[in-house]
């Protein structure tokens, strides 16, 4: 199974960026087998198209306005992605309907999707996170990785690096 991680945003503006966070901790994180690829989309869009083409599963991280406390991780899997993109409630929702619409229309549909949704707290001009941002990323991080099992992708963790 060809399984793609997509990280969505823009890491220069605090939380508008903890979709690309949280799938930079998996490969951090995680060895992952063969067929599981982890991409920081960054904010891509339809570059993305032939990366998406081929997939049997998509998993996108990305912020979004859920109309929920900041910080807020839902998570959307099957039919309702593409839906929850038509309703234009993420900062890259033209980029990211668009780039589904296309793989639709090409017949390449992924048969598993599941998007991660984080409520931001904060997207002006910085690097870092919030603290809301980064606790958010973490449960993110879990919710992503309870996925993949279900998926029967097992992710094992890393050995920590000697000191």
């Amino acid at each position: 199974m060809r399984v793609l991680v997509l990280g969505i945003g823009n890491i220069l503006l605090q939380d508008e960026g903890v979709g690309v966070h949280v799938v930079n901790r998996l490969a951090a994180r995680c060895a992952l087998p063969e067929g599981v690829e982890v991409i920081d989309g960054g904010t891509a869009g339809m570059d993305l198209l032939d990366r998406v083409c081929g997939a049997d599963a998509l998993i996108i991280v990305d912020c979004a306005r859920l109309d929920a406390v900041p910080g807020t991780v839902r998570e959307i899997v099957g039919e309702g992605v593409p839906v929850f993109f038509q309703s234009r409630v993420s900062p890259h929702q033209i980029g990211l309907s668009d780039l589904l619409g296309a793989v639709l229309l090409l017949g390449e549909m992924p048969s598993r999707m599941a998007l991660i949704a984080i409520e931001p707290e904060a997207m002006e001009l910085g690097l870092e996170m919030t603290a809301t941002g980064q606790e958010a990323a973490e449960r993110a991080y879990a919710v992503l990785t309870r996925r993949l099992a279900a998926w029967g992708v097992a992710a094992r963790p890393l050995p920590q690096a000697a000191a």
